[in-house]
């Protein structure tokens, strides 16, 4: 396997909230994020992100999950699944969690690898992430 890291900054471009009613600060929303991948690896540098994901949470902490698809300068996609916790402290939201490889095309039609991501919400609508893991071609 090879290893990998990188960041993106995104931008939510759309977000659907719902509040619900029986118990206070009880959230659940979806939304959808994209924003360019920056990496040392030749594979990744240049794709942008688009992730679509799902947050269930109590005074901005929980869970959250999602699906993701990368698309790749030369026309080739990857894309996986997601899965981590959100906590909101002192007016700081942070995420974290894993990713899963799950499919592609052309290149990266039989990648299988995952790893690690962090990242933060500096303003609702900005995502801040980097990640780390491996894959396989």
């Amino acid at each position: 396997m090879t290893k990998i890291s990188g960041s993106f900054s995104g931008k939510v471009n759309w977000q659907t909230v719902v509040s619900l009613p029986h118990a206070p600060g009880h959230v659940f929303s979806l939304g959808e994020v994209g924003g360019p991948q920056e990496s040392s690896d030749p594979n990744w540098e240049g794709a942008t992100i688009t992730y679509w994901g799902s947050a269930d949470l109590v005074n901005g902490t929980g869970k959250q999950s999602g699906y993701w698809v990368n698309n790749h300068p030369n026309g080739d996609q990857d894309w996986g699944t997601f899965g981590g916790r959100i906590t909101t402290s002192d007016g700081q939201t942070v995420m974290e969690g894993t990713f899963e490889y799950t499919g592609g095309t052309g290149r990266f039609e039989k990648i299988r690898g995952g790893g690690t991501y962090k990242g933060l919400l500096p303003t609702p609508d900005q995502v801040e992430n980097a990640w780390e893991g491996e894959y396989e071609l």
